[in-house]
């Protein structure tokens, strides 16, 4: 286990000191992350300027949703994107073979090894609208401490989903729509679940566990969370999880390298 947190470090290091060469392009993603910030919260104005209420959620609830949805944000582009989004490239052009050849787990240096520090604003932009909306609504240290427990099996419930979908490139080799089809539907966890019909809520909760990304850590902030749903998003991540490795085993016995 040691090895490989020194491998993260490693990894890590390398990435950013490559990416500060461009350094300009740190102040492009914040700008670009307070725009899209600005419009999320203009479209949640929309809803609360008349006076509607989503039920049982005041605006400042309805912000830490919000607030949650933009750390997700963040943590794709700075962990996720960066790796996933790669698996495709080295399979189209052979490099996963010398992935599988590594002496470590071929998915943890898929996962694992770049990260881009050009997310961190949606993070950090995401924990201020939380730190406002939670001082308006008296929220404690403990209420963020709960909070980080189902945000952390929704982060894992992420991260499943969108390895798995990577996986499917070793037999369909262009599926940048479909996970670009992913994040659209996860685009659904910037409002809380009442906010749609009974049918989307479902398709959202059993289908695409969008729920159990934003909406769920945030309840558990706000503290009315039921603990069955805490033990189901649990549930959730580790089963997700485990197939993701599973399938990810699978699908290599049907990978040909690029030299066969």
């Amino acid at each position: 286990m040691s090895r490989y947190w020194k491998l993260i470090r490693l990894f890590w290091a390398t990435s950013i000191a490559a990416e500060m060469e461009y350094r300009l392009n740190f102040v492009v993603a914040t700008l670009t992350s307070l725009g899209n910030l600005v419009g999320s919260i203009f479209g949640l104005f929309l809803f609360y300027r008349t006076g509607y209420t989503f039920a049982g959620w005041s605006w400042e609830a309805a912000l830490v949703v919000l607030g949650i949805f933009t750390i997700l944000q963040g943590f794709s582009a700075t962990f996720l994107a960066p790796n996933l989004n790669k698996i495709v490239s080295h399979v189209q052009i052979g490099t996963l073979d010398f992935v599988l050849l590594k002496p470590i787990r071929s998915q943890f240096w898929l996962s694992t090894h770049t990260l881009s520090p050009w997310g961190l604003p949606d993070i950090i932009f995401g924990i201020m609208i939380i730190g406002y909306a939670g001082k308006r609504l008296g929220l404690g240290i403990q209420n963020y401490l709960l909070s980080a427990v189902p945000l952390l099996f929704g982060l894992v419930i992420f991260y499943s989903l969108w390895f798995m979908l990577g996986a499917t490139s070793i037999w369909f080799v262009k599926i940048n729509n479909a996970t670009e089809v992913l994040r659209g539907l996860l685009e659904a966890g910037r409002y809380p679940m009442v906010a749609y019909p009974a049918a989307y809520r479902f398709f959202f909760t059993f289908v695409v566990p969008v729920t159990f990304l934003t909406t769920i850590p945030a309840e558990a902030m706000l503290g009315r969370v039921q603990l069955s749903w805490v033990i189901g998003a649990m549930v959730l991540a580790i089963v997700l999880f485990w197939l993701s490795t599973k399938f990810w085993r699978f699908a290599l016995r049907f990978y040909t390298s690029a030299s066969s």
